[in-house]
């Protein structure tokens, strides 16, 4: 082996592919061995290139300390200081490092559940190792990997070709190469450039066409692409939209921190008022303005939201992803494994003259019979068995017999192929015998603008044949057997299978054409010269799950749309069946697609249920036409081709079972079951993530603006400063600090897919919400501020008071907090179990008051005094009020409600 961790890499596109394998220890047939492996990875190190260096504990608690809140806190601290208070000083002090200390930690538990979820999108590559085909993760990758290459597939090492068949790889990431480069296995002279290697493949590239097997030359840094990795090292993934919108939102309150302070510090300047005390006050009034909570709420909201869908088979790519699902408007999806259950069985044949078969069995065992007008097939009946020979060769499936009686039949390969495989075994022809008869000699890997596949086969002597398969109205165009009337004879009766929902392809053969596969022309070189075998339709049952999950789009505002490969009138049959398709609604296949002007797609649009047979140019023109019309769009895809409409999309899905890597790239979000009802779930979830973060900011514009109206109130009117500045810390920092983030746990409401999408440009603070601080502002003020007066009137000790204020001021926030649960569904019937994390929050928050009413070291450092017990049922009671009103609110909106729905 001469390349690997710190060996010099030999000229391998120098050599040939027998000599590469033989220099890297590999065998072309069966691979590595898992003892082999072993060892090169122990030598090598992982495939792997080098990450940017992890913060230490220390650097993340330093970060915190970087905010023009603590620069407000530390300035406060001095302050304090320079008045001799020292007491004042020490509770700012130990305030700022709690405060970093809990961000650190908040900010570590985010990193390691993006860590976690960033393991779930890895790259997967397909090696042969013990003679057996492998997934395995591309960081295992070692030298000498026999690697299986297909189109869609990223190449996760740098790696020598062994052979190929009508392989391209993009290669723009590492050359700058902006159309895929053909691949060629043959040894080139040693002093080749590194664009011009053709049959060398290199990490960080895709296929794009064709299939190969590749031997790996280097792992890791000692890639091509390893020498340019310190480029990307620093990269970061930039703010989302919802984060720059918040970060603004905290600008606008900082400014109106600082209006603040110059406001209180003039009025209690006026009032003749103690200076040192006025502005220690205002400095904590400022803090209290200023939602340092918002961003740790966010990135916790976001982290927990990428966990939730996670658990449900949605993996984040993309951070803005999780904002933008709660805005989709339109979901235009895949329909063979997404809408269906990728469980293709052969239900019928038919052949030339207009004879059809039916044919039984279910899933993949090869047991069922073939029926023609109720009567058993012949085994010799040659049509049929033509028919099914070619499906058979021109295949790429493999079917797997079960290991036990207690197994069953599976599959390796496309479920489609493997459907063909079932039905040629149900026919009686014996598989192994058949390929061992007619070996592949060439082909032509299928091809999404063709819609086509076709493979070349020696028989014995001289005999040569070719079969092609795919949609039937791309086979028949290379048909030239039995004049007009034959092919549209076929094309009826392709029609007609496919309304009755089967999903159908053709299949030809070509005689004599042993050198139609070789040279550039490729399918072309096969028009006028194909006979056809017959047609094959298959059924693919939709979704249990799928319907229900359609219905559940339509309430929530979401326009489903099928995008399809299959025919246009098996498309409608299924999308009918889903609900997708209704009345008034059409399909449009890609040629329909293709004569229509943008004026016209525009029209029609909005009928438009089902879009067939379109090739990955028309997709994209699909996505931008309805992001044209205002829609927010997620678009799902599993193909190299699809890669360009997922890109483009809002959100672009791709499938983790059936999708390539290339569309896993391009995607923000991987479905791993590849289940319409999965990504509807992932829309959920990302309602759910935008209206907690709505909650949190809620909460913390209400609770900041109550404290401040008392204060100005107090000011205002002639009265003593109802708060010292350590109590307004205590509140902004303890009291609100152990309630925001647990907030943002909130489970679902249960009615979010019953809400419409929330407007790509909602408004952080909208009339609703405006309106719900409003009240809830003024019931906290009413409450605070008239029970410090009325005592005060009363004639209590002020040092009495000003405790009492204090903690009823932290009692309105307990309450506050429950009504920032939902807008109008009533607290009491919530029930505060439903969010274990805020009901945690809540217990410290008032454990800790109890702490700073009770405990003499807190009390003295907070100047609090004991409430006797008996006391805090009155002050709960009042604080109550907050409750009652919100309650009140609600009701009077459930009302509403009820009254516009009657």
């Amino acid at each position: 082996m001469r390349s690997g961790a710190g060996l010099p890499a030999a000229p391998w596109h120098a050599l040939d592919a027998e000599a590469a394998i033989e220099q890297l220890g590999s065998d072309a047939q069966a691979g590595l061995s898992s003892r082999l492996v072993a060892l090169r990875a122990a030598e090598a190190g992982p495939n792997a290139l080098p990450e940017p260096p992890r913060r230490s504990p220390l650097a993340v608690v330093l970060r915190q300390f970087k905010s023009p809140l603590i620069y407000i806190l530390f300035i406060a601290a001095a302050l304090a200081v320079g008045m001799g208070h020292w007491s004042d000083a020490a509770v700012i002090l130990a305030v700022v490092v709690v405060n970093a200390l809990v961000g650190a930690w908040q900010e570590g538990r985010a990193e390691r559940s993006m860590a976690a979820l960033r393991k779930l999108a890895a790259l997967q590559v397909r090696v042969l190792r013990d003679a057996q085909e492998q997934t395995v993760a591309a960081r295992a990758l070692v030298p000498g990997d026999i690697l299986l290459l297909a189109a869609g597939d990223a190449v996760g090492a740098d790696a020598r070709l062994i052979d190929e068949a009508s392989l391209a790889a993009a290669e723009a990431a590492l050359t700058g190469e902006s159309v895929p480069v053909a691949k060629d296995a043959a040894a080139l002279p040693e002093a080749t450039g590194l664009a011009d290697r053709r049959n060398m493949v290199f990490s960080g590239t895709y296929i794009t066409a064709g299939r190969a097997r590749a031997v790996v030359t280097a792992i890791g840094t000692h890639t091509e692409v390893g020498a340019i990795a310190r480029l990307t090292e620093a990269a970061q993934e930039p703010p989302t939209p919802l984060e720059l919108r918040i970060a603004q939102f905290g600008r606008f309150l900082v400014a109106a921190a600082l209006v603040l302070f110059v406001a209180v510090t003039l009025l209690g300047w006026l009032r003749g008022l103690p200076l040192a005390e006025v502005v220690m006050v205002a400095i904590s009034q400022m803090v209290s303005m200023v939602p340092e909570g918002l961003p740790v709420a966010m990135t916790i909201a976001l982290a927990v939201g990428m966990q939730r869908m996670a658990a449900r088979g949605a993996i984040i790519r993309r951070l803005a992803a999780v904002e933008t699902l709660g805005s989709t408007t339109v979901i235009c999806s895949d329909k063979t494994g997404t809408l269906t259950r990728n469980e293709m069985t052969v239900r019928a044949l038919w052949l030339p003259g207009g004879r059809r078969i039916e044919v039984d069995g279910v899933g993949y065992a090869p047991q069922g019979a073939l029926t023609e007008a109720d009567a058993p097939v012949d085994a010799a009946d040659e049509a049929v068995a033509a028919l099914l020979r070619g499906a058979a060769l021109c295949n790429d499936a493999e079917l797997v017999p079960p290991a036990d009686d207690r197994a069953q039949w599976t599959v390796l390969g496309d479920p489609t192929e493997a459907a063909l495989l079932v039905a040629a075994v149900k026919a009686g022809i014996d598989l192994q015998a058949l390929r061992s008869q007619a070996p592949r000699a060439g082909e032509l890997p299928f091809d999404a603008d063709h819609q086509l596949m076709a493979t070349r086969h020696d028989g014995t002597g001289s005999t040569r044949s070719v079969f092609v398969k795919g949609a039937p109205e791309a086979v028949l165009r290379l048909c030239a057997d039995g004049g007009a009337p034959a092919l549209e004879a076929a094309r009826q009766a392709a029609e007609a299978m496919a309304a009755q929902a089967l999903r159908v392809l053709a299949v030809a053969r070509v005689d004599a054409g042993g050198d139609a596969l070789a040279g550039a022309a490729g399918f072309d070189a096969l028009a006028g010269r194909a006979t056809l075998l017959g047609l094959i339709g298959q059924i693919d049952p939709p979704r249990d799950e799928a319907r229900a999950a359609v219905d559940e789009c339509r309430a929530a505002g979401i326009r489903p749309v099928m995008v399809t490969g299959d025919h246009k009138l098996t498309g409608l049959a299924i999308a009918r069946a889903l609900g997708i398709a209704r009345d008034g609604d059409r399909g449009v296949d890609g040629g329909e697609l293709e004569r229509m002007d943008e004026a016209e797609l525009q029209e029609e649009l909005a009928r438009i249920a089902v879009f067939a047979r379109v090739h990955p140019a028309q997709k994209l023109r699909i996505v931008e036409a309805l992001q044209a019309r205002g829609e927010v769009v997620a678009m799902t895809g599993d193909g190299v081709n699809d890669a360009p409409a997922l890109a483009r999309a809002d959100v672009g899905v791709a499938m983790g079972i059936t999708g390539t890597e290339v569309a896993k790239s391009a995607a923000r979000i991987v479905i791993t079951d590849d289940d319409f009802a999965t990504l509807v779930d992932a829309v959920e979830q990302g309602r759910v993530v935008y209206a907690n973060l709505k909650k949190v900011i809620l909460y913390l514009f209400a609770t900041s603006i109550d404290e401040v109206i008392v204060l100005l109130l107090a000011l205002l009117l002639g009265y003593r400063l109802p708060l010292a500045a350590v109590q307004i810390l205590w509140i902004n920092i303890v009291t609100e600090g152990t309630l925001t983030v647990n907030l943002v746990m909130d489970p679902p409401d249960g009615d979010e897919m019953r809400r419409p999408p929330v407007p790509r440009d909602d408004a952080l603070v909208d009339r609703a919400m405006l309106g719900r601080v409003a009240l809830m502002v003024s019931a906290a003020v009413l409450a605070t501020f008239g029970w410090f007066v009325w005592r005060q009137a009363e004639g209590v000790a002020f040092e009495v008071v000003r405790t009492e204020t204090f903690t009823l001021l932290a009692m309105c926030q307990w309450f506050n907090v429950l009504n920032c649960q939902s807008a109008t569904r009533s607290t009491l019937r919530l029930g505060i179990l439903r969010n274990p994390w805020l009901l945690g929050g809540l217990a410290a928050s008032v454990l800790l008051q109890g702490a700073v009413l009770y405990w003499p070291p807190l009390a003295s450092l907070f100047h609090t005094v004991p409430i006797a017990p008996a006391d805090l049922a009155p002050l709960l009671g009042v604080a109550s009020v907050v409750l009652w009103a919100e309650e009140l609110r609600k009701l009077a909106a459930r009302r509403g409600a009820s009254t516009r729905a009657g």
